[in-house]
């Protein structure tokens, strides 16, 4: 067999042990992370099993090069960087960015055990005034960076603002890595940075815009590809 047959047996032979799925994925692809290349650093992203309509619509939109050139035109230090934008691929400067997408929602998917502490990947949406399920933006998302609390902090907070308590476990994240409590249950977390942390941070502290501008970065910060590659 020459090596052009045996690369196309190899081929059928792996689709075959790996069937299509009705939303157009592979078996296989539920089982792989996600590389996300950018002009400051490299993240590995592993997506939650717990949350499959947010990870499978992921999955898709990397696979189809989606995010590649697309720009995080939202950043707050201490807060999130946020991307996701299609109309950011060829933006001038200047220019508010932050109403693009596909023309559809993901339904919520919350679970307690999801929380935004550093290093998550959550789906952005629209306000609760307009959006009353809380349904995900079809593509835009943000990566927690946030900022680590004190006890009194968490005490507060629970007090003045969530009006209920904080699982003792996520305390203690929240008061060592950090994070952005007062967003749980009211925006899907669906994965986590495993690799290349600091890079959140290194967007985070770039100069950004403000007012009319909409926090975007005055230089832009761009995801250069994306894909999926094998866990290790």
């Amino acid at each position: 067999m020459n090596r052009l047959l045996m690369m196309l047996a190899l081929a059928l032979g792996a689709a075959a042990c790996s069937p299509r799925l009705s939303n157009g994925l592979r078996t296989s692809d539920l089982n792989k992370d996600v590389e996300m290349v950018t002009d400051k650093g490299t993240l590995i992203i592993r997506l939650s099993d717990s949350t499959p309509i947010h990870r499978d619509n992921f999955l898709r939109l990397v696979k189809a090069k989606y995010y590649d050139s697309i720009l995080f035109h939202r950043v707050i230090n201490n807060f999130m960087v946020q991307g996701g934008d299609p109309n950011s691929k060829r933006a001038k400067a200047g220019v508010m960015l932050g109403e693009g997408g596909p023309a559809y929602t993901v339904p919520a998917e919350f679970r307690a055990s999801l929380f935004h502490k550093k290093g998550v990947i959550a789906a952005a949406r629209e306000g609760d005034d307009t959006n009353p399920l809380k349904a995900s933006s079809g593509s835009q998302f943000y990566l927690v960076q946030g900022k680590v609390f004190t006890e009194a902090g968490l005490d507060s907070l629970e007090t003045y603002r969530l009006r209920r308590k904080i699982p003792a476990d996520q305390r203690a994240v929240y008061k060592t890595i950090g994070g952005t409590p007062h967003l749980d249950l009211n925006y899907t977390v669906f994965g986590e940075v495993i690799s290349g942390l600091p890079v959140i941070d290194s967007i985070a502290k770039v100069a950004t815009s403000r007012g009319e501008g909409g926090d975007r970065p005055v230089q832009d910060v761009r995801i250069l590809k994306a894909r999926l590659v094998k866990r290790q």
